[in-house]
């Protein structure tokens, strides 16, 4: 029994954080629980939240996931740069080091960007066509609860086992059995599997959701910015993704099975993984890029109080990019062989989508120019995200080319680049969008004094934090070094960077702050259309209903509820008629839950549990399969009466 259980043990295990860690996580589960018990919330949460289909609901789980993944994430940022604050520092040993850096990477990338992402489109993106759902809202929860699963199952290996070691690109043959012999990677394969198959749903999903049910009269070319970038979005979503699913399939039996797919013995190749990683992984670097580029797009129109300058060329630079995305994954490896040629190529191909998104630069300054600017917090995010943005886009230049790579390549100046790029590109991003659309979603806006102090610690300390690792990467400091000796002169670099890094912290910990005093403080209100915007979304009220709009809207030109406003325009033609909603389902977390089991059991090789779980699996499908569900339908005067309390009126003809 023993010999059992001790495949469950960590290496480091005695270590104090892990143990601290162990100790909280029992804690908070054990507080959450009677909590729920005491307070009899059991039944309110299973039928409001856990078998919700409301794309507003999931939107909201997703956000709230992302956040607390955002905290999961820095705390290893914290330790990282605590570790190498001052030289010869013992705080973390090689192992530990090795393990915050990997998750960091895929906990920020995979689990904080990309749900807050998806958050913010599943809120918003309906809305902006003037649908009253997602075009698969059952698809639609189990993508949510697949990812959420997934990301318990990658945080499990925390304290069950070990946690994967070999970086979050996890690289062969440091990815192998040879060289990580615990079952981190096995947590890396196959919770990022299970996670990325709810994501390539969702790309389904949304790309349908879009094409199928735009509001009359809504074309292509008079969709919202934002809906535009979450199009493009999703269609990179179902090119990319599924070589990620290939790649870890492959990594999985590796693994496991003892294939030799990404061995360096048996024919197999180690730069074959590199190759599928990174088909993937820089058009993942667009997934969470593009969205922010469409949130920018309708904060900066509605807070210079003008349409957005060069509609056509924003969205002709946005295919642009996309296709350029899936053409520009060798520079990731300039030094690993490859001949002149094919890396001249790649270089050329990388200083290119640079132009596209110069274009977008341009765009939004001449949107702001003789604008009347507003400077809220989601408009301060968006100015900061200019400039900032900028010298990522530029020293991305400079890594483009393959000669001076030679110098830059696995050095600090590339850790400084690509946060340059995610910080201001996405973080600022998501931030900007969540404080924009939260009293949409919840009827009251976010105090803005406590959030621009948040913006100036985050925006400040940010540059403090990574704008030195920039000078210790020219000087020679490798990234991944878990300690570096006094000689070498770059402790006064990193010194500066841990001094950034608690200021993010702080700027972090103030914005939980003004959700917690906006939440208990803040004036309500039931004006949906608080910032004077500009698209469809605002046309109804806040918080907005499960059927979104009583009547469907009808567009006419691009910003259809700015030339309501404006000009008189009506949207909401017709009369309120009887409304069809898809009912709850209890099936999509319970399949992810089994999910979470076979993913568990093959992470410890325990096959009977995994055939179990599988068989589990395909009984919930079969069943969905057989299920008879026709939805229910919201009466007449229950609209009316909901319409009538928000103060929303109707020219019912």
């Amino acid at each position: 029994m023993k010999e059992y259980f001790s495949r469950f043990a960590l290496e480091n295990g005695d270590d104090p954080m892990i143990i601290g860690s162990q100790i909280a996580i029992a804690v908070v589960s054990i507080a959450i629980i009677v909590g729920l018990t005491y307070f009899k919330k059991w039944g309110y949460l299973w039928r409001n939240w856990l078998t919700t289909v409301d794309h507003k609901k999931i939107g909201i789980m997703y956000i709230l996931a992302a956040l607390l993944m955002l905290f999961r994430g820095g705390a290893d940022a914290i330790l990282m740069r605590a570790q190498t604050a001052v030289p010869n520092n013992g705080l973390l040993d090689a192992q530990h080091y090795n393990e915050i850096f990997t998750t960091h990477g895929v906990v920020m990338i995979l689990f904080m960007a990309m749900p807050f992402i998806i958050g913010l489109m599943n809120v918003v993106t309906p809305l902006q066509i003037g649908a009253r759902d997602v075009a698969f809202p059952r698809l639609n929860a189990i993508s949510f609860w697949l990812f959420f699963f997934g990301a318990m199952l990658f945080n499990l290996s925390f304290v069950i086992g070990g946690s994967p070691d070999a970086g979050w690109t996890a690289y062969f043959p440091l990815a192998s059995n040879d060289f990580s012999h615990t079952v981190g990677i096995n947590y890396y394969a196959i919770a990022i599997q299970i996670a990325g198959i709810g994501t390539l749903m969702t790309g389904i999903n949304f790309i349908t959701t879009i094409m199928k049910m735009r509001a009359p009269g809504m074309t292509l070319m008079k969709m919202p910015m934002f809906t535009w970038s979450i199009l493009i979005t999703n269609l990179i979503i179902v090119f990319a993704f599924p070589v990620l699913t290939v790649a870890l399939a492959l990594m999985t039996m590796d693994r496991l099975f003892g294939t030799n797919f990404f061995s360096i013995a048996n024919g197999g190749m180690d730069m074959l993984w590199a190759n599928l990683f990174w088909v993937w992984g820089h058009p993942e670097v667009y997934i969470v890029i593009l969205p922010a580029f469409g949130i920018y797009s309708e904060i900066i129109s509605t807070f210079a109080q003008r349409n957005l300058y060069g509609y056509k060329s924003m969205v002709f630079s946005m295919v642009a990019i996309s296709a350029l995305s899936f053409l520009v994954w060798t520079h990731h490896f300039y030094t690993m062989g490859h001949g002149v040629m094919v890396n001249g190529i790649f270089s050329v191909t990388t200083m290119a989508i640079a132009v596209p998104t110069g274009v977008k630069i341009f765009n939004w300054l001449l949107t702001l120019y003789k604008g009347s600017i507003k400077f809220t917090v989601p408009m301060l995010w968006a100015m900061a995200f200019i400039p900032i943005f900028t010298i990522g886009g530029v020293t991305g230049v400079m890594l483009a080319m393959a000669s001076a790579d030679y110098q830059y390549h696995n050095t600090m100046f590339l850790v400084a680049h690509f946060h340059y790029v995610l910080i201001p590109g996405t973080v600022f991003g998501v931030l900007a969008g969540f404080t924009f659309w939260w009293p949409k979603i919840f009827g009251f806006s976010l105090n803005e004094r406590i959030g621009k102090w948040a913006f100036w610690f985050i925006a400040i300390s940010f540059n403090v934090a990574f704008f030195p690792l920039f000078l210790s990467g020219l000087n020679g400091q490798a990234r991944r070094m878990y300690t570096y000796s006094e000689a070498s002169g770059f402790g006064i670099y990193n010194l500066i960077s841990f001094i950034g890094a608690i200021g993010l912290a702080i700027g972090f910990l103030l914005i939980v702050y003004q959700i917690y005093w906006s939440t208990r403080y803040a004036p309500r209100h039931v004006d949906g259309d608080p910032w004077n915007a500009r698209s469809l979304e605002w046309a109804t009220h806040s918080p907005v209903p499960e059927y979104n709009f009583a009547i469907t809207p009808t567009v006419d030109s691009i910003e259809a509820f700015w030339d309501k406003k404006e000009h008189g325009k009506e949207i909401f033609k017709g009369k309120i008629e009887e409304i069809h909603m898809p009912n709850n389902s209890g099936l999509p977390i319970i399949m992810s839950a089994i999910f979470f089991v076979f993913g568990f059991a093959l992470v410890f090789s325990m096959w009977i549990v995994a055939i179990v779980s599988l068989i589990g699996i395909f009984v919930c499908m079969a069943y969905r399969s057989f299920e008879i569900d026709h939805g229910h339908h919201i009466p007449v005067e229950k609209i009316k009466e909901t319409e009538r309390k928000s103060g929303v009126t109707f020219n019912e003809d």
